[in-house]
């Protein structure tokens, strides 16, 4: 069993070995650390895992005792036992391929994390989801409705608070409101190597641009369309004689990997977010 410790703050010396004295006064084991300083920011950065078992005094106590330490660092931190399950939304359109997988990593438990619904503007993937005991959510989307639609998504997400929200290929741009309220919970697989060919059709872009990479973004959803803090990428090279639709083929790859990893770093709390940027300590 262990404990999760992550922080940023703006940067001092010493930062490192404050924090390690906090948590061995406390009986805390370090079993793994990493710590990143961003000298152009001046900002500093850690996650610690912890032996949950030699730890002196429960979760809400150490909270509760490390509080006054973060007031003074300034420091945005949590803390959390590991094996806590975290809860997902998924959110899919027609194509099923990063659903597909995220549900064979899930079932092998891969990623373990608890699904709690698949929301969905199209029907086309139903069966793939409940086959799975899972719930489906159908929620049209169209010209008309969409302040309705989002509207009714975002009461199941304050229902369910969610740790993350994942838009597996979901083609609609989610409104602005609630990229603010679930800012740093809602991520997004692009198919192009960000910043290159954002929004629709990047494939075909690509293809007609007659580049020799194409790869896959996951970032951070905010109000500006595909400019999220970047959580990882994969690429692949390309040939001249592969046709837009080889391009997809192949592209599909890299947005399975790098989704499948984004999720699992998120969730084990291995993402720090500062302005544009996110710091991602690499299991």
């Amino acid at each position: 069993m262990s404990t999760l410790l992550r922080l940023s703050c703006p940067d001092r010396v010493g930062l490192l070995a404050l924090i390690s004295n906090f948590v061995a006064q406390h009986g805390g084991n370090l079993i793994e650390v990493h710590q990143y300083t961003d000298p152009a920011a001046g900002w500093f950065f850690t996650r610690m895992e912890i032996d949950t078992r030699t730890l002196a005094v429960d979760l809400p106590a150490l909270r509760k005792e490390f509080t006054p330490l973060a007031t003074d660092l300034q420091a945005e931190w949590t803390i959390r036992t590991a094996e806590s399950r975290r809860k997902v939304i998924v959110m899919v359109s027609k194509l099923g391929h990063c659903l597909a997988d995220l549900l064979w990593r899930w079932h092998s438990g891969e990623l373990d994390f608890e699904i709690a619904a698949v929301i969905s503007n199209h029907e086309s993937l139903r069966s793939m989801v409940e086959r799975e005991g899972l719930e489906f959510c159908h929620v049209p989307v169209d010209a008309h409705n969409k302040p309705a639609a989002f509207a009714k998504m975002a009461e199941l997400f304050r229902f369910v608070q969610p740790d993350l929200i994942i838009l597996a290929r979901y083609m609609q741009v989610v409104p602005a409101e609630l990229c603010a309220e679930f800012a740093g919970r809602l991520i997004n697989i692009h198919h192009s190597f960000l910043p290159s060919f954002v929004g629709a059709n990047p494939y075909q872009r690509a293809w007609q641009r007659g580049v020799k990479l194409i790869g896959a973004t996951c970032h951070y959803v905010t109000p500006e369309l595909d400019a999220g803090p970047i959580i990882d990428q994969e690429v692949i090279r390309v040939e001249h004689f592969h046709t837009p639709d080889d391009l997809m083929r192949l592209g599909r790859d890299c947005e399975r990997l790098a989704l499948a990893r984004s999720v699992r770093w998120h969730l084990a709390d291995r993402v720090l977010l500062h302005g544009q940027r996110a710091i991602v300590f690499r299991d």
